[in-house]
């Protein structure tokens, strides 16, 4: 598709922090330190900034925070706030729900209810943005993001803006990922990937016309099961393992005995077995180790290597032990 360069201006608007603690920026309330942070001022902004950024820069995208774990040494890099800065809602003309990648993936789901439509009420049950949902093609309650998704809005490391629709991505579960034919400078634009290089900016969703008043109560089902069966009142990155073909990680993990097993302040949750809560000041250290020691244990019990979904990024500290404490 064609680029459309933005209007730039000479510098950057939004506000730079040094030295920023990413604890409470992160929904798990640990890890360490990110060398500057930057929070936009709108999406010209943002190309603004990236564009001025040296080429080697590492840079991360933040929304909520809830796939996300900063290791204790911290992220020698730039990290890009979008909550709170990219965060507007509104529809179409031609009937679309288009979101900015900062908005929070429920207000997604309330906002189309409340204009008639169904089929968003899942977008309720997925803690983060719209940003990282596009990511990950986050899902819960049988449905994903990229099932609804008409088409998004990128940016490049040139600060170069591009449309793209989904048959640009690899979509699968928990997957999304630029197709190497798909005209970008990188031939793997995951947000997953360790170093993206486009991130997503919005999405316009095209969801089905019908009875809000029935998409209102859905929401209000699917709330109400996340607090019955999920430890939203212990820190938490959600689910921490996909799920493997055929099977439940959180089944797999229970099956080991492995409910409330512990490594420092973290813990594998008593309530439901694919979450690893901060039970106690925890580390980035303790979590990471914990993830390690179950997915050893289900491998070596039931012969399944269970697979992260969760982002870990940023350097050990050099006290770090390597392997997890049993």
């Amino acid at each position: 598709m064609r680029m459309t360069e933005p209007v730039f201006h000479h510098e950057p608007r939004g506000a730079i922090r040094v030295g920023e603690s990413m604890r409470r920026h992160v929904s798990w309330r640990a890890g360490g330190v990110a060398d500057r942070v930057y929070v936009p001022v709108d999406l010209d902004d943002l190309a603004v900034f990236v564009r001025s950024l040296p080429a080697g820069e590492p840079v991360v995208f933040v929304g909520l925070g809830s796939n996300l774990l900063v290791r204790d040494g911290g992220f020698r890099g730039t990290v890009v706030f979008l909550h709170g800065a990219l965060g507007r809602i509104e529809m179409t003309a031609d009937g679309l729900v288009h979101a900015e990648a900062g908005v929070a993936s429920p207000k997604v789901a309330r906002f189309a209810s409340m204009h008639e439509f169904e089929g968003a009420e899942f977008l309720a049950g997925i803690p983060g943005t719209v940003g990282g949902a596009l990511a990950m093609n986050a899902g819960c309650y049988g449905s994903e993001t990229w099932e609804r998704v008409e088409r998004v809005l990128v940016l490049d490391r040139t600060g170069a803006l591009r449309s793209r629709t989904p048959a640009d991505y690899e979509i699968a579960y928990r997957h999304c990922a630029l197709r190497p034919d798909a005209g970008s400078p990188s031939a793997h634009a995951s947000c997953l990937a360790p170093m993206p290089e486009e991130w997503f900016l919005a999405a316009w969703f095209r969801f089905t016309p019908g009875d809000g008043h029935a998409a209102r109560a859905r929401i209000k089902e699917f709330l109400s099961k996340r607090i019955a069966t999920q430890p939203l009142g212990q820190p938490n990155a959600g689910s921490v393992f996909r799920n493997p073909p055929g099977d439940h990680a959180a089944r797999l993990i229970q099956s080991c005995g492995l409910k409330g097993r512990r490594i420092g302040g973290a813990e594998v949750s008593t309530k439901h077995a694919n979450f690893i809560v901060n039970a106690g000041d925890a580390t980035a250290a303790d979590i990471e180790q914990l993830i390690q020691l179950v997915r050893d244990i289900v491998a070596r019990e039931c012969g399944v290597r269970l697979e992260p979904e969760v982002r870990i990024i940023g350097e050990h500290l050099a006290t770090d032990a390597v392997e997890g404490r049993a």
